[in-house]
């Protein structure tokens, strides 16, 4: 038996099993199974290349009837994955109960629930289809995916030679049975997709930042890191049409991304969903094709309560059609969580991220400390597939590594905006940024409020620039700074202002002010608009307004005041909402 490594910094493992099934008297079922060994007088098995052979010790499955219909399951796991002969930062992926309790057997309970619940016909339809032809889609991303991270010889990749080392690997695969599947006519595909496909991926060291948090992050704001002229390639590369590549090119307009829901779990730890990439211009030869993308997409372990569980969010291009047996080439991210540890402040950081997650909110590398602290750190693994015409391979194979290469540096910026300052503190407590624009306009955004309210905004014990950025960040209600244009959008917002409208610092200059707020918001915004102009400040009547992910927050009142430079110009509108919470 052969399994799929989670990343690509360790290598697959295979397993020389002898399995033993019974039935007993009372109607149970037993399944038993061990590892054969020498040590256990049986024959080892041959070796496969690239595969490190583990161990199973005694385990297997226990089924008995209940009273009145049903059945009950006992699972027993326990594995030896040789956790000496992996990196030491990953031995907790290999030796931690937790972590196989999350990847064997809570898993194997989970598909035997759902298989359960599609047989008894509870299941809706999604999409018009049934259960088992969506959890079919979910199985073929999920494993086209780890087949994309593993590259298995006997499936048909193999290495791209390179005179250097890389920090990102290419893969290649021309075997069309291997990569479409039995179920997908391989003529057909390839007749699309010209020669093979080729596969960029990268494995790295996060520190700090939640798994379930960074992959929300990373579905919901796919703007932050993803490039639509690659996005253009990968759909186009799966259409047999004339502006197939290598002619097409993306405008670099991203366009609005519509999710459109289409299964779930029982628990909801995974779901499967349709994305629609708005507004896309593409053009060949001059000539504008104006079309939405589709992207089928599946997500799990966003749900930040479940110990141990991996994150994941893999997708990969679809065309309008939709069909049962489209072929699929997925992408995407997966972060696994490793143990929590006891790092010295001397330990090495090895991996890149790693030690850029070091670097302080002001932008200098945080001081050592004389005492130990507790991280928890997680390994991410990204993949990407594209296709390739044989005579184009080497332009695809520079592309796709410069990509990778770019999102990684995307990812890093999310995950220093997310991570919590100081390590093992939550993310409600992230320390303000503290660069000297952000100390020069929290001054100017206290200064403005009391000049033209009477009021102090910002009361604090000291008067330094540090004293009012800290007071700014940490006040209660929901404070944030927009430009003055005719659509105006948001430059800076304080921590609860970024809870309110549920985005990161990154994201936020993507928010704009009419976005948030409902028509009658934006009717009182206009008719006190001048007000605002000629007297500094107005004060806008309690309502409702929308998060970035379109959820309703009720506030009480709002407070709306010209934000003035040290030359009394202005500089931008403040906002602040008074005691809001989610409806």
């Amino acid at each position: 038996m052969q399994t799929y490594a989670p990343t690509t910094l360790a290598a697959p493992r295979d397993f020389w099993i002898l399995r033993y099934t019974s039935g007993l008297e009372d109607g149970s079922l037993v399944i038993c199974e061990r590892s054969l060994t020498q040590a256990t007088g049986g024959p080892s098995g041959p070796n496969a290349p690239n595969f490190v052979r583990a161990e199973v010790l005694p385990s297997g499955y226990l089924i008995r009837p209940c009273e009145g219909g049903g059945s009950m399951i006992h699972i027993v796991d326990h594995v030896d994955l040789d956790a000496w002969s992996v990196p030491e930062v990953l031995r907790p992926l290999y030796e931690s109960p937790k972590i196989l309790a999350q990847k064997m057997t809570i898993a194997a309970l989970r598909h035997i629930r759902q298989i359960a619940h599609e047989s008894s016909g509870e299941m809706p339809y999604g999409g018009g289809r049934q259960p088992a032809v969506l959890r079919t889609f979910s199985q073929r991303l999920s494993r086209g995916f780890n087949d994309a991270v593993n590259g298995f010889l006997d499936d048909g990749w193999s290495l791209m030679s390179s005179d250097r080392a890389e920090d990102v690997t290419i893969a290649i695969n021309s075997s069309p049975n291997k990569l479409a599947g039995s179920h997908v006519n391989p003529s057909q595909m390839f007749t699309a997709i010209g020669g093979g496909v080729l596969c960029a991926k990268a494995s790295m060291l996060l520190q700090n930042v939640p798994p379930a948090l960074l992959v929300r992050f990373l579905r919901e704001h796919r703007s932050e890191w993803a490039d639509p002229g690659v996005d253009a390639y990968s759909a186009a590369a799966l259409r047999a049409s004339p502006y197939a590549v290598p002619g097409l090119r993306a405008s670099g307009f991203m366009g609005s991304q519509v999710i459109l829901p289409l299964a779930h779990t029982l628990e909801h730890e995974e779901f499967l969903e349709v994305i629609r990439l708005e507004g896309h211009s593409l053009c060949h030869d001059e000539v504008v094709l104006s079309r939405d993308m589709y992207l089928l997409q599946l997500c799990s372990g966003v749900d930040e309560n479940a110990a141990g569980a991996c994150a994941q969010l893999v997708f990969a291009p679809i065309d309008e059609s939709f069909a049962d047996d489209a072929p699929l080439l997925p992408s995407g991210f997966r972060v696994i969580p490793l143990d929590a540890k006891t790092d010295a402040p001397s330990a090495t950081r090895t991996l890149d991220l790693a030690s850029t997650l070091e670097v302080g909110p002001g932008g200098t590398r945080a001081p050592s400390d004389a005492s130990s602290t507790s991280n928890t750190r997680s390994v991410l693994t990204i993949a990407f597939q594209f296709s390739y015409e044989n005579h184009l391979r080497e332009s695809v194979a520079a592309m796709a590594r410069q990509y990778v290469r770019t999102v990684v540096a995307s990812v890093q910026r999310v995950a220093m905006a997310i991570a919590p300052s100081r390590p093992g503190g939550q993310l409600e407590m992230k320390n303000p940024p503290g660069s000297p624009e952000a100390h020069t306009l929290a001054r100017w955004i206290g200064r403005s409020y009391r000049f033209h309210t009477g009021a102090e905004l910002l009361c604090t014990e000291s008067q330094s620039a540090d004293a009012s950025l800290k007071a700014l960040w940490q006040h209660s209600d929901s404070i944030m700074c927009c430009s003055l244009k005719a659509a105006p959008v948001f430059t800076f917002a304080n921590q609860a202002g970024l809870d309110m409208l549920e985005t990161t610092l990154i994201a936020l200059q993507d928010i704009s002010l009419e976005k948030i707020l409902d028509d009658d918001g934006r009717k009182a915004l206009c008719s006190e608009f001048p007000k605002i102009m000629q007297q500094g400040f107005a004060y806008l009547p309690g309502g409702v307004c929308v998060s970035s992910m379109g959820r309703p927050v009720s506030y009480e009142q709002a407070v709306a005041w010209k934000v003035l430079g040290d030359d009394d110009a202005p500089h931008c509108l403040a906002f602040m909402f008074v005691n809001w919470s989610f409806v």
